[in-house]
């Protein structure tokens, strides 16, 4: 039961940011019980109008969800003065166009906080606002790229690849909720208004830890590891990998020797805690061909399902490669609200992710479809422009 405000409630952004990056960051802080215009261009922001490609209305619709939608073509001058309108009573914009943008616009930070200077200014671009590749054109794509990513996924003897999920763009849109946030602390304990900033390329650096280490205890520290597939990225726990069952796979990892234990009992091979060269993770590592071997036969004769009950019960880290439509019908994200499915006026019941983030006092915040490009632009300009002329 609610029994006090949403954290962010009484805090406004304007909210100017496209595709995944930045929208990720806006709706945590709409869940969190801000309120988000959202301002787009004549015609949508990029992601609304790949909704004709196939189901590409999807993304738009879960990561806009509680969002008041306004229409500015910030290339006039009557788009950027009401631009200026909104900023005047907000309390953070954000923005992830290309470093410059914004200046080109006439819209500086200058300029904005020179009409509100309690206003928190965020941003977030490929590769940050200095640096020289500031102007290199950024994508999840190209930036993984660019940062490891790809040249660390993938098997060995393949051709590097990008990971599934747009990775970059989400890290940096946490990234970016976490500065917003530190940026509303700050505020409020020093009555500083900070600019902020996030770069994708730098939000993803850390995940490469496990591969970084790998190089890292090469012979010389120069050498470029090689990929490791579905291994540990810096081969560091035996077992570590995706196994084949019958009909389907099994991820198992054994981090600490008791899990080892374990599972060498949930195989019926309790000779092997016995055998010296497999007693300690350092002897595991060195002999991870035969680890690999042994625990991938006993995958393959049985159903994943079964792998999974049996792991399971001796507390052994497992768990079976389920596809989406498995996913998004995962029962423990549906009973905790971090996954439900809504019905949206235009695509049906669709399925919209809940705020990761939870305050055990509140009640997460009830969803509210995404609406049709500048649903709320008349409402907006009543409150916030009344006394200009519109058309």
């Amino acid at each position: 039961m609610v029994v006090g405000a949403q954290p962010f409630e009484g805090i406004t952004i304007v909210d100017l940011s496209q595709i995944y990056n930045g929208p990720y960051a806006t709706y945590l802080m709409a869940l969190g019980g801000a309120r988000v215009i959202k301002v787009e261009p004549p015609g949508g922001e990029p992601l609304r109008r790949r909704g004709v490609v196939g189901g590409a209305a999807l993304p738009f619709a879960m990561l806009n969800s509680n969002k008041e939608s306004i229409v500015l073509d910030l290339k006039s001058d009557d788009g950027r003065q009401v631009l200026l309108r909104l900023v005047r009573r907000a309390d953070v914009i954000v923005e992830n166009f290309a470093p410059g943008a914004m200046d080109r616009l006439g819209l500086s930070e200058e300029v904005l906080k020179s009409i509100n200077p309690n206003l928190i200014y965020a941003s977030s671009s490929g590769f940050g606002r200095d640096g020289p590749y500031r102007d290199y054109p950024a994508m999840d794509l190209t930036v993984q790229a660019f940062s490891g990513i790809m040249h660390t996924t993938g098997f060995a003897d393949r051709p590097p690849v990008k990971t599934g999920p747009a990775i970059a763009d989400f890290m940096a849109g946490i990234h970016l909720y976490g500065a917003i946030a530190t940026a509303l602390f700050k505020r409020v304990r020093t009555g500083e208004a900070s600019r902020v900033e996030v770069s994708m390329q730098d939000a993803v650096f850390a995940s490469l830890a496990s591969s970084l280490g790998l190089r890292w205890a090469s012979q010389d520290g120069s050498d470029v590891p090689a990929r490791t597939g579905n291994r540990h990225g810096g081969l560091a726990e035996a077992p570590y990998n995706v196994y084949p069952t019958s009909d389907g796979y099994i991820s198992i990892i054994c981090v600490r020797d008791e899990h080892w234990r374990s599972l060498c009992n949930a195989m019926g091979r309790e000779d092997l805690q016995n055998d010296a060269r497999f007693e300690t993770l350092s002897g595991r590592v060195a002999a991870i061909d035969e680890i690999d071997e042994i625990v991938g036969y006993w995958a393959s004769l049985s159903n994943t399902g079964e792998l999974f009950d049996t792991l399971t019960s001796h507390r052994v880290p497992a768990a079976p490669v389920r596809d989406l439509n498995e996913v998004l019908h995962d029962p423990n994200m549906i009973a905790r609200r971090s996954l439900a499915w809504v019905e949206h006026p235009k695509l049906g019941s669709i399925p919209v992710q809940g705020s990761p983030i939870r305050f055990a006092e509140l009640d997460p915040v009830e969803f509210k479809p995404s609406g049709d490009l500048g649903d709320d632009t008349n409402k907006i300009l009543l409150e916030f422009c009344s006394d200009l002329t519109t058309n």
